[in-house]
């Protein structure tokens, strides 16, 4: 009997064995598959963030693109801008002396003796005049129209029944603009 029941120990014991080495591989499966949805997981949460990372750089690159574009924009326009009034300084540096010919010309009786300087005074006022125009110096000369703030100064005030309110009367110096810009009003008598 003591065989026996060695033998039914025996078989007890082994079939403890089986049963501790299957649940052994059970849990090294669970092992594994824990790891292994871990690791999945850990590798969805790095690409997950590295998308993230990729959206704000790109979200950063074309923030920069359309500052840099808004830069490139704003510097052409100043260069546009500075190469169209380029020649504003030195206009403006001549018109004294534009209006000094033309009051020498104006004020000059032509005699013998001064025909051929003042023919020579004209010439080089015309020369001026043509150079302006050439650089894009217009002129305002508003005798006769509305009184515009924009390109005149009122320096005087007349009344004239004959003509409406708001018109210019004489003109005491001549304004220019350049192209658009106006470099110097023109002085005004204005009727009231």
């Amino acid at each position: 009997m003591a065989t026996e029941e060695n033998k039914d120990i025996k078989e007890i014991i082994e079939e403890v064995e089986e049963k501790l080495e299957e649940q052994n591989q059970l849990d090294e499966q669970s092992e594994e598959e824990i790891e292994e949805q871990t690791v999945e997981q850990l590798l969805e949460a790095k690409v997950l963030k590295l998308e993230e990372e990729v959206k704000s750089s790109e979200d950063k690159y074309l923030r920069l693109y359309a500052e840099f574009e808004n830069f490139k924009k704003r510097k052409n326009q100043e260069i546009e801008t500075n190469n169209k009034y380029k020649s504003q300084k030195i206009v403006s540096e001549i018109l004294p002396s534009l209006d000094n010919l033309e009051r020498a010309l104006q004020s000059t009786e032509e005699t013998e003796a001064t025909t051929a300087l003042l023919k020579g005074v004209q010439m080089v006022y015309e020369g001026l005049q043509h150079a302006l125009k050439s650089e894009g110096v217009e002129v305002i000369e508003p005798t006769g129209e509305a009184f515009d703030p924009n390109y005149h100064q009122a320096v005087m005030q007349e009344e004239d029944s004959e003509k409406e309110s708001g018109i210019v009367l004489d003109t005491f110096q001549k304004g220019y603009k350049l192209k658009d810009r106006v470099i110097r009003p023109a002085m005004v008598k204005v009727n009231s």
